[in-house]
Order: C-alpha cells, then sequence, then structure tokens
C-alpha cells in the first residue's frame, strides 16, 4: 500500500516551507493566511489559473466556514478533482491495447514495464511492445523489465518502423493469447512535428489490425518537470486523443501540483503513478490521498 505522505514529501516541504503558521485570531489573520497558501500552492508548481480560481472561491468560503484554512482548502482542492472511475483491465475486446507517448527520458519504457506486472497481477496474459527502434537500449531496456516482471516482449530491427513493430507485435498478441499489450514508443519532443505525425501512424496500424485499437492512449509525464508537463500534454493531445495521464517519479519531485492542473484545465484522468524505482511501485492515482498528502498537517 503506498504510503501518500512519503510520495509527496518534497512537494509538501515545498509547499510548508513559507507558511508562517500564525494563529489566526481575526479575520483579517485568515485573509492573510489565505495569501500566505496562494504563494505556496504556487512553489509546487499548482498552475496559476487552478490557483487563482480556488482561492478566490476559498476567500468566500472561509468567510462564512469558521474551520482551519487548510481544511477548506484540502476540501476545495479534492472537488476540483473531476471523479473518474477507477482504470479497469476488463477491455471489452482482446487483446486491450494501451500506447503510451511522451517526451525523453519521462520514464515510458519502465512505466510500460509496471504497467505490465499490475495486469499480470489481476489474471491477465500481458504483452510488451518496443516501438523505440531509433535507440537499442530502448528496446534492451524493455527487454530486461520484461524477464524482470515475467511477460512476453516484440522488439523491432534498429532503424524500423516504429508502425510495422506495433502492428506485428498486435498480430503476435492475438496468436498468443495475450490479454493486454502494452506499447512503448520512442520518446520525442512535442515540439518535432514530424515525430508525432509519426505517433499517428502507429495509431494507423494498430487500428487495422484490430478496428479501434489503440483502446487506450496514455502520456507519460515526469513529475520533476513540473508546469512544463502540461504543454507536453496538450501537444501530444492534439496529435493523438490522450485518454489519460500517468505520472512518473513523483517522490522525486518538489513540483507535483501541477498534477492539478492535467486533471482541471485537461479534464485528463491521471491513472497511475510512480512512487519508486520496484515494478510494483505504479500505483493507482487516489485524489483525496494525494490532496491531504501534498498539504500536509495543520
Amino acid at each position: 500500500m503506498v504510503n501518500w505522505l512519503n510520495a509527496l514529501g518534497r512537494t509538501r516541504r515545498a509547499i510548508l516551507a513559507g507558511l508562517t503558521g500564525r494563529f489566526l485570531r481575526s479575520q483579517a489573520d485568515r485573509l492573510a493566511a489565505i495569501e500566505e497558501w496562494e504563494e505556496a500552492l504556487l512553489r509546487a508548481d499548482v498552475p496559476v489559473r487552478t490557483a487563482t480560481e480556488l482561492l478566490d472561491e476559498l476567500r468566500d468560503t472561509a468567510k462564512r466556514d469558521n474551520r482551519p484554512i487548510r481544511a477548506i482548502l484540502a476540501d476545495s482542492l479534492a472537488t476540483s478533482l473531476t471523479p473518474h472511475d477507477a482504470f479497469s483491465w476488463q477491455f471489452a475486446e482482446r487483446p486491450g491495447t494501451v500506447l503510451l507517448v511522451g517526451v525523453n527520458g519521462s520514464g515510458k519504457t519502465t512505466t510500460a514495464a509496471k504497467l505490465a506486472h499490475l495486469a499480470a497481477g489481476q489474471g491477465l496474459k500481458p504483452l510488451l511492445a518496443a516501438t523505440d527502434t531509433f535507440r537499442a537500449a530502448g528496446s534492451e531496456q524493455l527487454n530486461v523489465w520484461a524477464g524482470r516482471v515475467g511477460c512476453d516482449v516484440v522488439t523491432g530491427a534498429p532503424g524500423g518502423d516504429p508502425a510495422a513493430v506495433a502492428f506485428d507485435a498486435l498480430q503476435a498478441a492475438k496468436a498468443r493469447g495475450a490479454d493486454v499489450i502494452i506499447v512503448d514508443t520512442a520518446g520525442r519532443m512535442h515540439t518535432k512535428q514530424p515525430l508525432m505525425q509519426e505517433l499517428k501512424k502507429i495509431c494507423n496500424a494498430m487500428a487495422k489490425c484490430l478496428p479501434g485499437a489503440p483502446h487506450e492512449i496514455w502520456i507519460v509525464l515526469d513529475a520533476s518537470v513540473g508546469n512544463n508537463a502540461l504543454a507536453q500534454a496538450a501537444t501530444f493531445n492534439e496529435a493523438v486523443p490522450l485518454t489519460g495521464a500517468v505520472i512518473a517519479k513523483l517522490d522525486g519531485s518538489a513540483k507535483a501540483g501541477f498534477v492539478l492542473g492535467i486533471d482541471g484545465q485537461m479534464s485528463l484522468p491521471v491513472r497511475f503513478v510512480g512512487v519508486g524505482e520496484g515494478a510494483e511501485d505504479l500505483v493507482p492515482f487516489e485524489a483525496e490521498a494525494f490532496v491531504q498528502a501534498m498539504l500536509g498537517e495543520e
């Protein structure tokens, strides 16, 4: 079971660092405390628009609600996150398909393997596909991880067509009776249009092999980049229709506040978060636990 206080430790320390912890004797003190909280949220890379909307609401609510400011803020933050059903590995057809996209170094390959481990834990037979044909190390890394989590992996020749690898991998998944295929893609800068177009080719190739594929397209975001992740997600969403996000390296970030913008500004569900290096350290996102751990104790 994930320890959310540990996972959000750096972000929580960034938020609490500038708070005076003043004893609130008057309404003026409460308003001053709200100003401090606004600055604190921005330090943790809560998007400006999100922070402004939340604090405007907080100022109004605090006039008639005498609870501690932190408690009111926690409720507002939790409410701002759209309720999403927990992700189910039970796809309408087999094999279910999950395509992972993102920039270089975001953590896609390790995330792909961890997702395979989660699927296996649900009693499913996963298969990994390495469509990163540009880096030999990419396929090698996925092969190593596949050995750790105990699942098959399909790779392509160095320099080969990533779309063709995705097509072949999906055919292999059908032939081998896999329940789910998780497709790792090459990291690409979101500002490079030719590389972004290649993602569309991969999607088209998968759809030719299995109508409706890919069923899920998730962007893997490195939590340490903070608000820059919002720009990445927006640009990838223009190229391929994202259905969710996975936040990698959450435990190493002091800027996890941007997660509120992924949901609030993009209406993109955060499906899983990475909180460590092990195969078991990818866990479902829990909005209330996230908020409570991020704000800390009163």
